[in-house]
């Protein structure tokens, strides 16, 4: 699903004209950004969490020389955690039989 699909199925859930759920879209996840920007994380109850954490240097291999070992910097990636009620929507969990 695009951004637009997505903004066109917030209008038809929400009743809202196409360019109002497009805005919409884009002020939600512009929100995630600039919070995540300032290394808070965003918890949405149902959905899951959107954090940042920090990854650690380390040695690699050039893909284009895999004989030569390059060092990757330390940096700050976005992750998300699914919550168990998006897990389940996913992968509904089995019944059990008796």
């Amino acid at each position: 699903m695009t951004k637009a699909e997505l903004a066109i199925e917030v209008a038809k859930s929400a009743g809202l004209t196409k360019a109002k759920a497009l805005t919409a879209v884009d002020v939600f996840f512009q929100a995630i950004k600039t919070t995540l920007a300032k290394g808070e994380k965003v918890q949405v109850v149902g959905f899951g969490t959107f954090e940042v954490q920090q990854r650690a240097a380390r040695k690699g291999r050039n893909p284009q020389k895999p004989a030569e070992v390059i060092d990757i910097p330390a940096k700050a990636v976005p992750v998300f955690r699914a919550s168990k009620v998006l897990k389940d929507a996913v992968n509904p969990p089995k019944k059990k039989k008796k």
